[in-house]
C-alpha cells in the first residue's frame, strides 16, 4: 500500500479509502444489498492487512448499523491512532427545522449519535454530506467548527457540491475563523468525468483532497457487460438511475478496460482505479466482498502509460448529473432527498 497526505492536514492516508455504504443491516435502510457484520468484519481486517487504513461511512447508511459495525471492527482489530476514520451528517429535517432546532444544535446531535454508533471520541474527518439549501451556510461552517473545537472531529469534508460552493464555503470560514472544508468527496470515475470541469482544477489549486465516490460506478468498471451481475447490480436502484441511462456510450469506455485488463493480466478494477489514481488522494472504494478490496489494494501498484490514459479518456462524453448533484438546486430545497427515508429512521430511533 502506498500512503499521502490529505490534503493540508496532517492526516497520512492509504490511496485507497474503504467505503463503507455496503455495510449494515439491510433491513434498515435504503439498500437490500448490504452485507452482515460478520461479513464486515471479514473485509475490514482483510483490508487493514493490505494496509489499508482509511474508512469512510455515514449515519445515513442503513440507519446507523453502518457506522456501528464499522466502529467495532477497527476497534477489535486496529488502533484508533492508526486509522483514519470519516464519517458524515445530513442536512436538517423539515420536523427540526419546524421545531426550531438551529443548524448548530442539529449537527451537535448527529456528531454525538455517530460517536456513539461508532463507539469512538471523535472521528478524523467529518463530512457535509449534502447541501442543505434550507439552513445558512454560516450555521453549518459554525456549527462544524464548534465540533473541531470540542475535538469530537480532527478536519471537516464536504460532499456533493459545486466548486463555487466549496468556494463560497471556504470564503466563509476563512473570514470567520472557522475550519475550512480540507477535502471533497464527490461523484467520479471514469464513466463520470464532470468533477473535471471545475472541481478538480480548483482542488488542485488550492490542495484540497479529492476522495471520490462510486470510484468504479457501482461495479460497471469492474467487470464485462455481459458477466453474471451481482445482487448489488440486480437491486441497487440508484445505481441504475445514474448509470443506466448511458450504458450505451459508457460501454465503449468499459471496453477498453477490459481490453487493458487482458493485456496486462490484471482485473477491471485495478486498471479502473489505476486510472483514478492519476487524478485524485484516495478514492472511495466499496467492498463486500473479499476480492473487492484485493483488486482495490493492488490497484495502487499498477502504473498505465500515457497513451494507455489517453485511451480510456478519449470515448468519454458529457453526462447529465444524477442522483444527489442533481438534486442540488434551490428550488429542490423542500424536496425529500434520496437518503430521505435514512434520515428519518435516525430520527425514529434516537
Amino acid at each position: 500500500m502506498k500512503y499521502t497526505k490529505l490534503g493540508k492536514t496532517d492526516l497520512n492516508v492509504s490511496r485507497i479509502c474503504m467505503g463503507c455504504m455496503g455495510f449494515g443491516d439491510a433491513t434498515r435502510g435504503q439498500h437490500s444489498w448490504t452485507i452482515d457484520e460478520a461479513h464486515t468484519r471479514e473485509i475490514i481486517k482483510r483490508g487493514l492487512e493490505l494496509g489499508v487504513n482509511f474508512y469512510d461511512t455515514a449515519i445515513a447508511y442503513q440507519s446507523g448499523t453502518s457506522e456501528q459495525y464499522v466502529g467495532r471492527a477497527l476497534r477489535d482489530f486496529a488502533k484508533r491512532e492508526d486509522v483514519v476514520v470519516a464519517t458524515k451528517f445530513l442536512p436538517r429535517t423539515q420536523s427540526e427545522i419546524e421545531s426550531g432546532v438551529t443548524g448548530q444544535k442539529h449537527i451537535e446531535n448527529m456528531i454525538n449519535t455517530s460517536l456513539q454508533n461508532l463507539g469512538m471520541d471523535y472521528v478524523d474527518l467529518y463530512i457535509y454530506h449534502m447541501w442543505d439549501w434550507n439552513t445558512p451556510i454560516e450555521d453549518i461552517l459554525d456549527g462544524l467548527n464548534r465540533v473541531v473545537k470540542a475535538g469530537k472531529a480532527r478536519y471537516i469534508g464536504i460532499s456533493n457540491c459545486f466548486a463555487w460552493q466549496l468556494a463560497k464555503a471556504n470564503a466563509i470560514a476563512e473570514k470567520e475563523g472557522f475550519a475550512r472544508f480540507v477535502s471533497v468527496q464527490g461523484h467520479y470515475n471514469l464513466i463520470f468525468r464532470e468533477e473535471e470541469r471545475e472541481m478538480v482544477p480548483y482542488c488542485k489549486e488550492e490542495n484540497i483532497a479529492l476522495t471520490p465516490y462510486s470510484a468504479l460506478a457501482s461495479g460497471r468498471l469492474s467487470r464485462k457487460p455481459d458477466e453474471q451481475k451481482t445482487k448489488r447490480a440486480s437491486e441497487d436502484a440508484y445505481a441504475k438511475f445514474k448509470y443506466d441511462a448511458t450504458a450505451k456510450q459508457d460501454s465503449v469506455i468499459i471496453n477498453r478496460v477490459s481490453e487493458l485488463a487482458d493485456k496486462y493480466g490484471v482485473s477491471m478494477t485495478e486498471v479502473s482505479l489505476a486510472w483514478l489514481l492519476t487524478k485524485v488522494t484516495s478514492p472511495v472504494v466499496g467492498a463486500t466482498k473479499l476480492h473487492h478490496i484485493e483488486g482495490a489494494a493492488k490497484a495502487v501498484s499498477l502504473t498505465l502509460t500515457d497513451d494507455e490514459l489517453a485511451y480510456l479518456e478519449e470515448p468519454y462524453t458529457p453526462h447529465s448529473l444524477a442522483g444527489v448533484m442533481a438534486q442540488n438546486k434551490r428550488e429542490n430545497a423542500k424536496d425529500k432527498h434520496v437518503w430521505s427515508t435514512g434520515n428519518q429512521l435516525i430520527r425514529e430511533e434516537k
